[in-house]
């Protein structure tokens, strides 16, 4: 399957995927009849392994690990109390506590009916045990639904359902305990219909629905039930259709673009969670349905790796997954490594299926990825792990990433843009009214207000991301202070310390745990401004954002007396991606009341790293930890402040649920502070692993200043050749030899022979925007471009109508 056949897979709509399994009525006509029992027999085999997987020695240390979790179980078993089937977990009131009791029995019952070496954990009591458990849970605090669905709506549509739908697979369960647990986890689908899935809403989409479709595969795999097993495959296969923003299917905005951006929650960039978790459940689809009638094609193999190669591969550096895309999990202690262990895992099991050249392309990735130090413990599956040992002893499967060395991605359907050169990657994240500004929910990200505005991450090459980012970053970097962001010096509070709980609670309004005004105003407030976004052409960006206020804020005057809301300052910003440096702009700083910081750059390093900054050019900074280093150069004065801090604080200072661990680290941060009623401009470069002598000779004059107002920001490379500008407002916008009409992003890049322009609609509301040239081009032909020669020059229409925000290029001849 080459490119354009991966390409074209990623991007075929719902009714070519929902061919991929044949209606219940068809099936019926068939001659051969569908088997649930393998399906049954493929799911055991992925979470309990074979007797083939479990047999080889890197699988050694996983079955270890599944008896030892069983027997730890077992052992809290015997010491429950009243009210408890585990020690230490009280039922009746909480959904965390028996969706854990829940999660317990089925980690016994892995252990009970994992094939490979014998052990005293297979017997007929233990089985006995984990049926016991289940209908006492169920007898006891599970089959009465008027007195459960408390809490989390997740924990009783999703969570207890996974485990229970796999320990009974696993245990063989007696025909009446599942008839009845079905019925019961039917009865708790209270946002769908009629106890199913309800495609219609919003809890029904993306990742969650992959996870109740799955649930419900297994159950149907279980009743011996064909139609509820068709239904749920053609209810999940509707996530693996493109979201079309123009055309949305039952109003979802969940699930994967054109561009590989990936939305859940409607608003919030994901593919770093929910995103993982989705890639993660469906490979498993893909395996349950091995072999049997319900697979036929390779559609879905397909499209899962075109999420592979054009949503995933451009977030994971060296292993590590990029910060912009894990909405609230940033505060979680997990790891961007832990979570490409999971990426990995999918694709090493993706790659069984795929063929040929995909296959290759796929365990090479893997292999690439894959860091030497990752867990595959971690993995749900003991034939994972022994397919992983098998391509990693593999010398024919050369490691091989699938990003080229330099790329630049605009995921501009989830206001995300990623910049890769080798030694560097950076990643940045905007909001709109399109995607929220951060997420926060359940205790987890308390102090998340300024992570999507213009907060950037940049991972250098060789380094130990742990000590970079991830949970420690956001630990000891002030919220206010995040890498890239301007804000308004004030404090702010946490939802708990408004509120007294982990949401804001008024019934009477609306405002419930799980309601869509709390979504609105609270958990995942989109911005205000409509332009965000950028023009990419080869492998160079550039990027436009106009600061705002959230949602929330704008909406303060309908909101209730006690809610809390807070003003956001100003600023309109440009980001222009090159090879050895990001250039930034920033126009238009400020707030009329309040002292305003933008902080240019933040890193952190261990208490005792050797920091080092020299500061005595007051055209560039430096900074060096030992390990690593970053440059500073200054396209225009500024009075910018340089210091490191060490600081301490707990990681639950961020997540309720955290261990209360202390974090003392190194913070660096750049930043400029002006006070209250002026308007600022900043233009700088971040040079990655830049030297000392680097920044001493840096050829400043390569670059060039072209504008930095609130209506357009433009720079000039003259090495590369290269011109970027973003307009921001209606009208003629005009630099030497162009002129650009109203909202636009562009990118000219005049080589010997011909000119490039690259246009894009940061605002996804142009029907066209026209580039006007003083020089004189032949016909260049792209699809959605039109060229006129004019009198005066070259007339360049650029078809902006519906292409939410992606490039149109044209490449043009010089007319002598």
């Amino acid at each position: 399957m080459d490119l354009t056949r991966r390409r074209l897979l990623s991007f075929v709509p719902a009714t070519a995927l929902l061919t991929a399994v044949r209606p219940a009525s068809a099936a019926r006509a068939a001659a051969t009849a569908a088997d649930p029992g393998a399906l049954l027999a493929n799911a055991i085999a992925i979470y309990a392994g074979t007797a083939e997987s479990n047999a080889r020695p890197e699988v050694a240390a996983k079955i270890a690990a599944i008896d030892s979790t069983a027997r730890t179980w077992l052992s809290a078993l015997d010491r429950a109390g009243t009210g408890q089937l585990f020690a230490g977990l009280p039922l009746g009131t909480s959904d965390p506590n028996l969706s854990s009791s829940y999660q317990h029995l089925y980690e016994i019952a892995l252990a009970y009916r994992r094939p490979g070496p014998a052990s005293t954990l297979q017997t007929s009591a233990v089985r006995d045990r984990i049926v016991n458990g289940l209908i006492w849970l169920h007898d006891n605090y599970y089959g009465d639904q008027s007195k459960g669905y408390y809490g989390n709506w997740f924990t009783w549509e999703i969570g207890i359902s996974t485990f229970v739908s796999k320990t009974l697979a696993l245990i063989d369960a007696p025909a009446d305990l599942i008839t009845t647990y079905v019925a019961s986890m039917d009865a708790y689908l209270r946002n769908g219909k009629n106890g199913d899935v309800d495609l219609d809403s919003r809890f029904h989409t993306g990742a969650n629905l992959v996870d109740i479709t799955a649930n419900r595969v297994l159950q149907g795999a279980l009743l011996k039930d064909d139609a509820r097993i068709r239904k749920a495959l053609q209810d999940q296969f509707t996530v693996f259709a493109t979201v079309d923003p123009y055309n949305l299917q039952h109003g979802v905005t969940d699930g994967y673009y054109a561009d590989g951006s990936f939305i859940q929650h409607a608003s919030v960039a994901y593919t770093g969670s929910y995103g993982k978790g989705l890639l993660s459940r469906v490979v498993q689809t893909i395996k349950v349905l091995a072999g049997t009638e319900y697979a036929q094609g390779d559609d879905l193999v397909g499209v899962v790796q075109g999420w592979v190669e054009h949503g995933f591969a451009p977030l994971i550096f060296e292993g590590w997954m990029m910060e912009i895309v894990k909405g609230r999990a940033v505060s979680r202690t997990g790891t961007g490594y832990d979570d490409v262990a999971v990426i990995v895992e999918a694709i090493v099991d993706l790659a069984d299926y795929a063929a040929g050249a995909d296959a290759q392309r796929l365990k090479a990735f893997a292999k690439f990825t894959a860091r030497p130090t990752i867990n595959v413990n971690s993995f749900v599956s003991p034939v994972s792990i022994g397919r992983f040992a098998d391509l990693t002893a593999d010398p024919s499967i050369v490691p091989a990433d699938l990003n080229p060395p330099a790329l630049s991605t605009a995921f501009n359907a989830m206001d995300r843009t990623v910049h890769r050169r080798p030694g560097y990657a950076f990643a940045l994240a905007r909001n709109s009214t399109r995607i929220s500004k951060y997420e926060y929910m359940s205790g987890e990200n308390l102090l998340p207000w300024f992570q999507g505005d213009g907060a950037h991450y940049l991972y250098l090459s060789g380094q130990d991301q742990t000590q970079a980012y991830g949970i420690d970053y956001f630990t000891t970097v002030s919220p206010y202070a995040l890498a890239g962001v301007t804000a308004p010096v004030e404090t702010r509070k946490s939802v708990p310390e408004l509120y007294g709980t982990a949401y804001y609670d008024n019934a009477a309004l609306g405002f419930t745990a799980s309601s869509e005004s709390q979504n609105t105003y609270v958990y995942f407030p989109v911005g205000m401004n409509t332009y965000s976004g950028g023009a990419t052409l080869d492998a160079y960006s550039a990027v436009g954002w106009i600061q705002s206020d959230d949602y929330a804020y704008a909406s303060r005057a309908e909101l209730p007396p006690d809610f809390v809301t807070y003003k956001n300052a100003g600023a309109t910003k440009s980001w222009f991606l090159l090879d050895n440096e990001i250039v930034v702009l920033a126009a238009n700083v400020g707030d009329d009341t309040r002292e305003v910081t933008t902080t240019l750059d933040t890193r952190i390093a261990a208490p005792g790293a050797p920091v080092q900054v020299i500061d005595d050019d007051p055209r560039w900074l430096h900074y060096s930890d030992g390990t690593v280093a970053m440059g500073y150069y200054f396209l225009q004065p500024a009075a910018v402040s340089a210091a490191v801090q060490v600081v301490t604080r707990s990681r639950r200072v961020v997540r309720t649920s955290n261990p209360d661990t202390p974090v003392t680290k190194q913070v660096f941060a750049i930043t400029h502070t002006q006070p209250p009623g002026k308007k600022h401009t900043l233009a700088y470069a971040l040079v990655p692993n830049a030297t000392e002598s680097a920044l001493r000779g840096y050829q400043h004059n390569q670059l060039a200043l072209l504008s930095n107002t609130f209506k357009m920001q433009a720079i000039q490379h003259l090495g590369l050749r290269l011109t970027a500008a973003n307009t921001f407002t209606p009208g003629q916008h005009h630099l030497a030899g162009l002129t650009i009409d109203g909202p636009a992003s562009v990118l000219i890049r005049r080589q010997a022979s011909t000119t490039e322009i690259a246009v894009s609609d940061p605002t996804t509301q142009r029907d066209t925007v026209t580039v006007n040239l003083k020089a004189q081009y032949l016909k260049g032909a792209a699809p959605g471009v039109q060229v006129q020669r004019t009198t005066t020059g070259t007339r360049v229409t650029f078809d902006t109508r519906q292409t939410y925000g992606s490039s149109r290029v044209i490449k043009l001849l010089p007319a002598w």
